[in-house]
């Protein structure tokens, strides 16, 4: 089984039981194996969406000591390569979150980014291959 690489859209969709995708999302993750490569970025941004929702910070806390997320990129060893997608996308913008996963997605070749993010459709690892991608149908 490919590595499944976690966006923070599927992640807050699913903590939020009013995201139009948590449906979607709790399927999803149900479907997939766990543990869901994830970056610190994207945990930050988790953290920050769910923060005025009822519960959203206990849910939160409980998603970081649960057994789903495992974080495997260091930002500081990976900054140049993460840099260099920054600049590449900056007219997307592309966020700090979003290049760490992509730089992810280089590290785990085999790995399927789940998402519901569109911009991962035009990001390219390597520069210039697709990321396969778990995303809501539109």
């Amino acid at each position: 089984m490919s590595e499944i690489i976690v966006d923070t859209g599927p992640l807050v969709a699913m903590l939020v039981r009013t995201d139009d995708h948590h449906a979607w999302a709790v399927d999803r993750l149900r479907e997939l194996h766990p543990p869901f490569l994830t970056c610190e970025p994207v945990l930050a941004e988790v953290a920050h969406l769910v923060r005025k929702v009822g519960h959203g910070v206990e849910r939160f806390v409980d998603l970081l000591l649960s057994d789903l997320l495992r974080v495997e990129l260091d930002l500081m060893v990976e900054r140049a390569a993460v840099g260099r997608l920054l600049r590449k996308y900056a007219d997307r913008p592309m966020s700090l979150a979003d290049a760490c996963l992509v730089r992810l997605a280089e590290l785990n070749d085999r790995a399927s980014v789940l998402t519901i993010d569109g911009d991962f459709a035009v990001y390219r690892k390597h520069g210039r291959r697709a990321i396969p991608l778990i995303i809501p149908v539109r």
